[in-house]
């Protein structure tokens, strides 16, 4: 579901607090990829914050805190994010996210392969374990509860959501 972009001219005094806060931020790092219009009404995550003020702020919070830490070096960021982005197919975390890596120089088969959550055989250790954490993590995502407390059965596919063929008619190599 697409959310309609609000004009800054019709925010709320929330809205505005956090328009202005995103926008600072954004203007200190997050320059590689289109984060709003001319008009100036914000698009992708951004937009989506400003429909629940309340709810973006936690989330822009929590994206200021986790860059701040700095723990985690911009290529882990990044394989991290592509993945979860691949795993979803969330358009426009892939469309900014390429452009990042890009600018960070990562080869684009490697970028490839990760949206496509398959392990490339290039990554670092650290990036490595990324990978495997995050393709994990997301492969536990697609379990469903179901009444009663119980679990269902993931889809045949995890690398692929959304998709008709199982993991078993994949080749061996492009299931890690």
């Amino acid at each position: 579901m697409r959310l309609p972009l609000i004009d800054p001219a019709d925010f709320d005094p929330l809205q505005k607090v956090l328009y202005d806060d995103m926008r600072a931020g954004i203007a200190t790092g997050f320059n590689a990829f289109k984060t709003q219009q001319p008009d100036g009404k914000m698009i992708g995550p951004w937009n989506v914050s400003l429909h629940h003020p309340a709810v973006g702020k936690g989330s822009w919070d929590l994206t200021k805190a986790v860059n701040a830490i700095g723990a985690l070096s911009a290529s882990v960021k990044e394989v991290l994010i592509l993945i979860v982005g691949g795993h979803h197919r969330a358009a426009y975390e892939i469309y900014a996210h390429v452009a990042v890596t890009e600018q960070i120089s990562m080869p684009l088969a490697r970028i490839s392969a990760l949206v496509s959550n398959i392990k490339p055989d290039d990554l670092d250790a650290d990036e490595s374990a990324a990978f495997d954490v995050a393709l994990a993590l997301a492969a536990a995502a697609r379990f469903q509860s179901r009444p009663g407390g119980g679990r269902s059965k993931p889809s045949a596919n995890l690398a692929r959501p959304n998709s008709s063929s199982s993991s078993a008619s994949m080749p061996s190599s492009r299931r890690r």
